[in-house]
Formats: C-alpha cells, structure tokens, sequence
C-alpha cells in the first residue's frame, strides 16, 4: 500500500460505456452538473471562489445533459457531471462493475467507505491537482485520462490551499487542492514546485484500466480527445491504520473540515428559508 498502481485484466469490457448506453441506463434520473466554465483556466487560482466539490452545480437529468455533451455545450462551458453515486441506478449490476468490485476487493480492499460515483463529461475537461485522505480506485470504462501523479512528500512544493481558507470559504474552496498549475507552472510565484517536478509521474489510462491511488497522494486528471469520456471512481478504508493515523495530509483534511463547520451551518440554515430548499440540502451533501 502507498504506491499507485495500475490494475489491469480486471474486466472483460462486456458493456460498452458510450453516451447512448449512459442514457439507455440513466434515462430521466436526475445528477447535479458541475459548472466550471472555461474562463476560471485563465486566472490565478488564488482568486478562485470555488474548486472541485465546491463548483456551483445544477440539477438535470441524465438524458438533459447528453444534449449538452452532443451539442457541444457542455465542450464550450466546461460542463461536468462529476462524482454522482450511482448506488440507486441499472448501472450498479452492470457487469463490469460486478467485475470490479469483486477483483477489486480480492486485492485487498474490502472495506468501502463510499459507493460508486460516476465522472462523465466532455474530452479537455481537467479536475485539479488534488489529493484524497482515503484510498482510492479509479475504473476508466469510455474514453482516455491522463494522470499527473506526485507522492504525498511533495505536498509542500505543491502549494496547497491554507486550511483557514475554509472559515470564509465553507468547503466551496479546499486544502486539499493545489494553487498552481502543474502544467503551465508559475515560477515566480511558485518557486519550490521545481523540487517536486522531480517527483513527477504520468500516466494513461485506457478503457478496463483500473488506477489505484494512495491516500495522500496528488493526482491531476485530464480527460481526453474530443469525444465523452467516462470514469467510475470509489474511495476505501486505509491500511493499515497507522498509515491514515501518522499522516499530516490526512489531519489537514480533517482541520480544514472543521473550520468549514460555521459557514456550512450558515448554509443550511439559509437553504431552510430558501424555495428550491431540496436543491440547496443537495447541493451542500454533494460538497462532502
């Protein structure tokens, strides 16, 4: 364990991912869309009000945001559908998901802490250089991603955002994600991140590739090409214990997280008076 691997063999591609079999199993089930927006690649991090989780999203259904993906939409404004469980869906029995979670656990991970989340969206779509306090498993079904990869020793030269920025920004901003741009790097602004270019590694992975990702670890995912891409992820309990115990990444999680208590308190007690208040509760579970 502490190292990523890929994983491969693990499934026999019976199901063909593409965005006709998404809609067929999707249908009218409504998913929360996350909208980036293309212009947020333009600026400094550092004036960002929101990342990953915390991005403004809509509610849609399934069949709704193909449209977007076939008109090209979803390409021009970023448009994302991202960490969406698909506990309650056909897709949980699909057979490659079968596959995995059963080679998957005859590996050596059988303890579950979430369920499977589907990440669809357009080819250029980048989620962040970021690290996960859980273990992780990511199952590439449609599509390629690249994956820049840095140990969790080089968390300081990859500038992460300070845990205080949770008490005036809830969890709409995170200190588990980077500050810089690992691909277009800021130098100046950024000078240790040099020591962690050494540390550096990329990979691809293709459909029936599963990534393992160790806790700690910072991961930047690139979708590629112009077409769909599709990818189920899910996060497991680490081991051994002292691995999650004895780590400063994991605590930084959990202190960030603290100090995001009062503004997500105020959240929810502005979405009680609000009128979509079901979206709004969504919205916020959907930030964790």
């Amino acid at each position: 364990p502490g190292i990523p691997v890929i994983l491969t063999g693990l499934l026999s591609g019976k199901s063909r991912w593409d965005l006709e079999f998404l809609c067929q199993k999707l249908g009218s089930r409504n998913f929360l869309m996350r909208q980036y927006g293309t212009e947020r690649y333009d600026q400094d991090k550092r004036e960002w009000e929101s990342i990953g989780s915390g991005v403004k999203a809509d509610q849609v259904t399934f069949l709704e945001y193909a449209e977007l993906l076939r008109s090209r939409e979803a390409h021009e404004k970023d448009i994302y559908l991202a960490k969406c469980s698909i506990d309650e869906t056909p897709l949980k029995q699909d057979i490659a998901l079968q596959e995995a979670r059963v080679n998957i656990i005859s590996l050596g991970l059988d303890k579950p802490i979430s369920q499977f989340n589907i990440w669809t969206g357009p080819g250029g779509h980048v989620e962040c250089l970021h690290y996960d306090q859980m273990d992780g498993t990511l199952i590439q079904l449609y599509g390629t991603k690249k994956i820049v990869l840095f140990p969790r020793s080089q968390t300081p030269n990859l500038y992460p955002f300070s845990v205080f920025v949770h008490l005036y920004r809830g969890m709409k901003l995170r200190s588990w994600f980077s500050q810089l741009y690992p691909e277009k790097p800021n130098f100046q602004a950024f000078p240790n991140y040099r020591k962690a270019l050494a540390h550096k590694r990329e990979i691809f992975l293709a459909p029936g590739e599963i990534l393992y990702i160790p806790a700690g670890w910072w991961h930047e995912v690139t979708a590629l090409g112009d077409d769909m891409v599709c990818s189920i992820n899910r996060f497991w309990r680490v081991y051994p214990t002292s691995r999650a115990i004895l780590s400063w990444s994991r605590w930084r999680c959990i202190l960030g997280t603290v100090f995001a208590v009062p503004y997500v308190l105020m959240s929810f007690i502005a979405a009680v008076f609000s009128r979509d208040r079901q979206q709004k509760f969504k919205e916020i579970v959907q930030m964790f």
